[in-house]
């Protein structure tokens, strides 16, 4: 199976960000990943590649960089989750 990661919106403050997940993917599902320009793709099979367990580990390096209040992870289209800003919405008085 093979579940790609649109992650365009991410930016963190310190370190390469697509660099740093395709590492952190590739630790966790010991599948292939491989990183082109700001997709990823994960390739592999069984569990470990599954895209709700992509979902939760993308949700989880997001908990890591201490952006997850700024970020979520979102299903795009077929096979594609997708790293996308929050609106934040402040309170107009």
């Amino acid at each position: 199976m093979e579940v790609k990661v649109d992650a365009s919106e991410l930016k963190v403050e310190k370190g390469d960000a697509i660099k740093d997940l395709a590492d952190f993917l590739r630790e966790k599902t010991s599948a292939e990943v491989t990183a082109e320009g700001k997709k990823i793709t994960v390739k592999g099979e069984g569990d470990a590649v599954n895209k709700k367990y992509v979902k939760v580990l993308l949700k989880k390096f997001l908990h890591q960089q201490a952006v997850k209040e700024t970020y979520r992870v979102i299903m795009a289209e077929e096979n594609t989750l997708k790293v996308k800003e929050r609106r934040l919405y402040e309170e107009q008085e």
